[in-house]
């Protein structure tokens, strides 16, 4: 894991473009999101695909080819200066092959900010782009909609990253220690269902791994940490930063599962660090190299997420 290239922070007035990559949106959260944005002294841009609705699969917004095309625009459009996806849901491993990657890279970086499916981007723009990207909420999510503190995080690290360098919560170690590496990582059903493709991280070896899921039954999170373990991907990790596991069953056998298949890796690990599917999610950035220190619940980024 090496750290990756930090994209500008914005400043007032600075256009972003919001698109569509994976479920359908929620036209009113959507516009909700978007007077959030606005509250900012920011300029949202709506992409024309993000309220479509795919004619079979009603779980898509749009085709396919219309969500990468609308991530490609608005990302070679120089006049745009971050990207932010309007929800997670399902569909962004659909499209990621349909984006022309080397287009994006001469486009130069930007910000881009999602979470939940959204990881399957995040990884591209890791391997292709060598960008650190943002963690972070969705422009129609509730809780970005809703929270206060999650508002309030996201904008302090689009805006003044240098304040939110140490992201201190209300977590645990589940093993104790401190680890150095190179932050990465996303939903874990997504990191398990993008092993063998041509985006995914080589392998955890050398990064601090943050991870999370929803919906997801304590078996299940065993058979997907499994998969990551059999295939070699944790081989070498620093450390493990773990977010929400929300609606995932009592939390006492979810964590029986986490302490069951990442304890005996031999390196720190947090739990509870409020990101991923929570109320008041943090913004975690991916490609800052950083300290986990899970005595003390706090990930310490070396620089700032954003230039």
């Amino acid at each position: 894991m090496r750290p990756l290239v930090r994209p500008p922070r914005l400043a007032p007035g600075a256009k972003v473009a919001v698109v569509a990559s994976s479920g359908p949106v929620p036209e009113e959260r959507l516009q909700a999101g978007l007077d959030v944005l606005r509250g900012w002294d920011l300029d949202p841009v709506v992409m024309p695909h993000v309220l479509d609705r795919h004619g079979t699969l009603g779980y898509l917004a749009g085709s396919d080819a219309d969500r990468a095309a609308d991530l490609q625009r608005a990302w070679c459009d120089p006049s745009v200066a971050a990207v932010l996806c309007a929800r997670g849901g399902y569909g962004a491993q659909r499209m990621a092959d349909l984006v022309d990657w080397d287009a994006m890279a001469a486009a130069g970086p930007k910000v881009f900010v999602g979470f939940s499916d959204v990881t399957h981007l995040h990884q591209a723009f890791a391997t292709r782009l060598g960008l650190v990207t943002l963690y972070g909420p969705v422009a129609a999510g509730i809780d970005f909609v809703k929270n206060a503190r999650t508002q309030e995080h996201l904008k302090a690290t689009l805006f003044a990253p240098e304040t939110v360098r140490t992201i201190a919560t209300a977590g645990a170690a589940l093993v104790p220690g401190r680890a150095r590496g190179v932050t990465l990582g996303g939903y874990l059903g997504g990191l398990a269902a993008d092993l063998g493709t041509p985006f995914a991280h080589g392998g955890a070896r050398g990064g601090l791994l943050m991870i999370e899921d929803v919906t997801e039954a304590p078996y299940r999170i065993d058979r997907l940490l499994t998969q990551l373990l059999r295939s070699g991907w944790l081989d070498g990790v620093a450390g493990i930063g773990l977010g929400s596991w929300e609606r995932c069953g009592p939390y006492e056998e979810v964590r029986a599962v986490l302490a069951d298949r990442l304890g005996g890796l031999g390196v720190p690990v947090v739990e509870e660090m409020g990101f991923g599917h929570c109320e008041g999610a943090l913004t975690v950035p991916l490609g800052v190299p950083a300290e986990l220190d899970a005595d003390t619940a706090t990930l310490t980024l070396d620089e700032p997420a954003l230039s």
